[in-house]
């Protein structure tokens, strides 16, 4: 359950098209697409397109074949790896490369014969480049977001999930300590309950990206841990498809995230986590386990923030027992006490002084390992409370308000940074940098320093 490249998922960095999650939201826009199985969600979630077919191998000459294929353009990272020419080269010398991987994979323990086996007739998938450094102009707002993923039907087939596989869950939770609800949650979300994972073959799209591109040196570890996934024979080839970014499975592992998490949950000497649903929650708890999670505590609460609060307390980096934030004036819209008053959180305002606030707690720093994206983070944990009888979101969203598009993201960093707020490089992609900066601007003109990036504060920075 891993990321990837520059739009990519987990592992160290980067998940499936979660990229632009809700702008803000995001930490690093990236490290989304190949990790949890987003690739195929997020990616029409936030692109507004169907995920493209894996692309035909090249036909004579070397000329590419069958529906969407590469566009023969430069990527928009404006890496010299992802230039059309280095691409075209790199391209060329594809089986070169795949071939030069085998010292690597022997000292794996990769036999010879399934090295050839499972190489033989590899060609590289082109349009992972165009996917790889994909920049959509427009992305949703944490609002739109939260609707699409939690809704009636997702949760009705979750709760027909939790019923069949009660056996699997109630010995997982035994064995871990993991909440059920949340691996139900990640399941619907990542793969819509196994229905959209995604069908790119695991090996090509690894061995694409090893051998061309600007990740080589991470997917080659991708690619030769694919190899030793099904040297071991925990998987067949045919059950390795899923992202571009190679994640698969219905809670969309990357072959290294397998490595270090999956478990053979029903002890009969594989570890299938794409079709035995007892490896599957077993697997999925095991990662979170070992990420940290906290058995028998919640992932966060809403909380209404009064008005007139200093929005500068808003940020990951300051946590601090709940107590305080109590004192603050923060308290919950229903009016509840909070279970663990001591228990230290921090306060994310996903959309601003406009709408509700959140306290998170370690729980939800370990959804976030899983995928670094906060809007997917806040899915996770909300649908695994609906699952679990909970009530929606009190609060409502400023769903008045729109998302600015890429050149208006663009924008109003490089306004920020005429104004000395923003020393980054402008991308038009908003993490905690951003952020920080927007607040410092806010704060200097005497309004809310939210974070949050409306039109209204756009306006202001062009000085209208």
């Amino acid at each position: 359950m891993q990321s990837v490249a520059g739009l990519a998922k987990r592992a160290g960095s980067v998940t499936s098209g979660a990229l632009v999650a809700a702008a803000l939201l995001l930490p690093a826009c990236a490290q989304a697409q190949a990790q949890n199985g987003l690739s195929n969600l997020f990616g029409r979630i936030f692109s507004g397109s169907n995920p493209a077919p894996a692309q035909a191998p090249p036909g004579p000459g070397g000329a590419q074949t069958g529906a969407q294929p590469w566009s023969g353009e430069d990527g928009a990272s404006g890496h010299p790896l992802m230039t059309a020419a280095a691409i075209r080269e790199a391209a060329g010398n594809f089986n070169n490369c795949v071939a030069g991987m085998w010292p690597d994979a022997a000292r794996r323990g990769i036999t010879q014969e399934n090295f050839q086996s499972f190489t033989a007739g590899l060609a590289p998938d082109l349009r992972i480049m165009d996917l790889m450094d994909s920049q959509p102009e427009f992305t949703k707002s944490i609002w739109d977001y939260l609707d699409i993923l939690v809704n009636d039907n997702r949760l009705a087939k979750g709760r027909e999930v939790l019923a069949k596989y009660k056996a699997q869950f109630d010995a997982t939770e035994r064995a871990t300590g993991v909440d059920r609800y949340i691996i139900a949650s990640i399941w619907g979300i990542e793969s819509n309950y196994s229905t959209q994972m995604g069908d790119r073959s695991v090996l090509q799209s690894t061995a694409t990206l090893a051998c061309i591109g600007r990740r080589q040196a991470y997917f080659k570890d991708e690619f030769l841990s694919a190899l030793e996934i099904l040297n071991r024979g925990d998987l067949r080839p045919e059950q390795m498809r899923g992202s571009w970014a190679g994640a698969f499975g219905p809670t969309q592992f990357m072959p290294t995230a397998f490595k270090r998490f999956a478990v053979d949950g029903d002890g009969d000497g594989r570890r299938d986590v794409v079709d035995n649903p007892t490896d599957l929650i077993a697997s999925t708890a095991n990662n979170l386990k070992k990420d940290g999670w906290q058995a028998g505590q919640t992932w966060g609460f809403e909380v209404v923030v009064p008005q007139g609060f200093n929005y500068m307390q808003a940020d990951r980096a300051k946590a601090m027992p709940i107590a305080q934030w109590e004192k603050l004036g923060l308290k919950r819209p229903t009016g509840q006490p909070f279970p663990h008053p001591a228990e230290k959180a921090y306060l994310l305002a996903p959309a601003g002084a406009q709408g509700p606030g959140f306290l998170m707690l370690q729980n939800y720093r370990v959804i976030m390992k899983y995928n670094p994206a906060e809007a997917y983070a806040l899915a996770i944990g909300h649908f695994a409370d609906r699952l679990r009888g909970g009530a929606p979101f009190v609060q409502p969203w400023p769903r008045q308000e729109r998302e600015l598009s890429r050149t208006e993201r663009l924008e109003l960093q490089q306004l920020l940074a005429q104004r000395g707020f923003y020393k980054g490089t402008p991308d038009g992609q908003f993490g905690g940098q951003t952020r920080e900066a927007l607040r410092n601007f806010q704060a200097s003109i005497g309004v809310p320093a939210d974070g949050f990036a409306s039109s209204d504060v756009l306006e202001r920075l062009r000085g209208r």
